[in-house]
């Protein structure tokens, strides 16, 4: 595959993980779109198996999903900003410290913009809690699981 063709992968793999964060749009299925148009194009064994452990992955994350509250930011009162800050939060931070930091950068960002829209250390952390349990861990759940297919896909791509 160029190098050309892998950037458009990537472009679209980081179009899925914003598609995660957006409501109605299919983040999931952008992220395993592009993992199948890498594998397709780049017949190793690595990709074959990144493609079958991503579909395994998220097919698991698809049968989750109705055992986890509604993402539905409407129903639940939680505040769409706040959700989209812990989401962008978590992408940067799964980058920065591995596979943790995505959780702790969902949380930490949540936890901030709260923090700042109600004044204070209590309220910030008891909204934060509200939001997690409302519609925060659906989102988490899944932004991880993609999070985990990119991370997969650049460890692939730096070891070859």
């Amino acid at each position: 595959m160029e190098v050309w063709q892998l950037v458009v992968v990537g472009l679209v793999m980081l179009l899925g993980l914003i598609g995660v964060l957006v409501p109605g749009v299919p983040g999931q299925a952008i992220v395993w779109a592009a993992v199948l148009w890498w594998a397709l194009s780049d017949t190793s064994g690595a990709a074959w198996i990144v493609l079958i452990g991503s579909t395994v992955l998220l097919l698991v994350n698809q049968a989750l999903r109705p055992l986890l509250p509604s993402r539905s930011t409407r129903r639940t009162g939680a505040p769409r900003r706040a959700l989209l800050i812990g989401g962008t939060a978590g992408l940067i931070g799964f980058f920065v410290v591995p596979v943790v930091g995505g959780v702790v950068g969902f949380v930490g960002g949540i936890y901030g913009a709260e923090r700042i829209r109600l004044g204070s250390h209590r309220d910030g952390w008891a909204s934060t809690r509200v939001i997690m349990r409302t519609s925060g861990y659906p989102l988490l759940v899944e932004l991880f699981a993609c999070l985990l297919v990119v991370g997969a896909w650049l460890v692939v791509m730096a070891v070859t």
